[in-house]
């Protein structure tokens, strides 16, 4: 049997990890009475927590905001992970937070146990920053985009897209995710019922949040890191280049990045490269310097490219003079 103190712990943690639980799910993951959560709800709120319970059908419990900030249950994995997170802030694509994360980095490490402080330390000198080079997004305006997601919330944005268009946008926001040094937005957009990447530093103005919305099926099988970095490396090209590679799939996928390109198997030894087809002379460049066999399934400019790059090397070998023969 659990101590009271280690059951409250794990219920909170719990609460803490998804927006609602219904009280039967709640009480059958912690192996407890119904009546017995009902008392450790009880003793959470005395503690500050701002839990919400619901009745009917659809009831349950609720970790929802209050009015004072309680103490976070934090994992060693999650503490060190914010620790991190907060020491690479300062330099970060993340406006408006630099002395905030100072502060709560100094809270954080105060409280953390030796342990977990070597461990920082050790972690600390062994990554080194990146040079940042993407757009600045707002702290608040990540912050207002992440709680619409998490909480389903329609959102109306304003949107300028890449040829600096305005538009008017209405969205059911399902996630944020940081690639390719920028800042993105995955939303199913109403006006085109389809899901849609928006860069959040193209939102021109605050987003109003609207009602709630009834969640869809994730796109990209619920990975949306992997979904926007298929949706970057196709959605930007009009035309797309197709080619058979003569290595198995695991081979390419180490060298290939998804931003890059989107790649399936074909059988044991072969697999798809699905590309944008905007620089076809660099992917000539890339074929012939991965130095394996491949097929060109289209387009018909990319195979012309190749035959070209073929016919220079054929007359540059053609023109190169043999070396005379030893003894003439």
């Amino acid at each position: 049997m659990l101590t009271a103190s280690t059951r409250l712990l794990g219920l909170l943690s719990l609460l803490q990890s998804r927006p609602h639980w219904g009280g039967n799910d709640l009480a059958e993951r912690l192996q407890v009475h119904p009546r017995t959560l009902r008392r450790d709800i009880d003793r959470l709120r005395q503690l500050g927590y701002p839990i919400q319970a619901s009745s009917g059908v659809a009831g349950g419990y609720a970790f929802r905001a209050g009015r004072a900030l309680p103490p976070l249950l934090l994992d060693d994995e999650e503490a060190l992970a914010a620790a991190i997170a907060l020491r690479t802030a300062v330099t970060g694509t993340v406006s408006g937070i630099e002395q905030t994360a100072i502060t709560a980095l100094v809270k954080l490490e105060q409280v953390m146990p030796p342990r977990l402080r070597k461990r920082l330390d050790a972690l600390r000198s062994t990554i080194l920053p990146l040079d940042q080079s993407g757009p600045v997004v707002d702290a608040g305006l990540l912050a207002t985009l992440a709680g619409a997601c998490r909480d389903q919330l329609q959102l109306d944005v304003h949107y300028a897209d890449r040829h600096n268009q305005p538009s008017h946008r209405r969205l059911e926001p399902q996630g944020v995710v940081h690639a390719d040094r920028r800042w993105y937005l995955v939303a199913w957009c109403t006006a085109r019922s389809d899901w849609r990447t928006f860069r959040i530093d193209r939102i021109v103005a605050a987003p109003v949040v609207g009602a709630h919305f009834s969640p869809r099926p994730q796109p990209g099988n619920g990975d949306l890191r992997e979904w926007v970095a298929r949706s970057l490396a196709l959605g930007q090209y009009s035309e797309q280049a197709r080619v058979i590679l003569h290595a198995p799939l695991a081979s390419m996928q180490r060298q290939i990045p998804t931003s890059a390109g989107a790649l399936e198997a074909v059988d044991a030894e072969r697999c798809l490269l699905v590309c944008g087809a905007g620089a076809l002379g660099s992917l000539v460049y890339w074929l012939m310097a991965m130095e394996l066999e491949f097929e060109v399934l289209g387009p018909p400019a990319l195979q012309q490219k190749l035959r070209d790059a073929g016919e220079r090397v054929a007359r540059g070998l053609a023109r190169a003079t043999p070396a005379p023969a030893p003894g003439t």
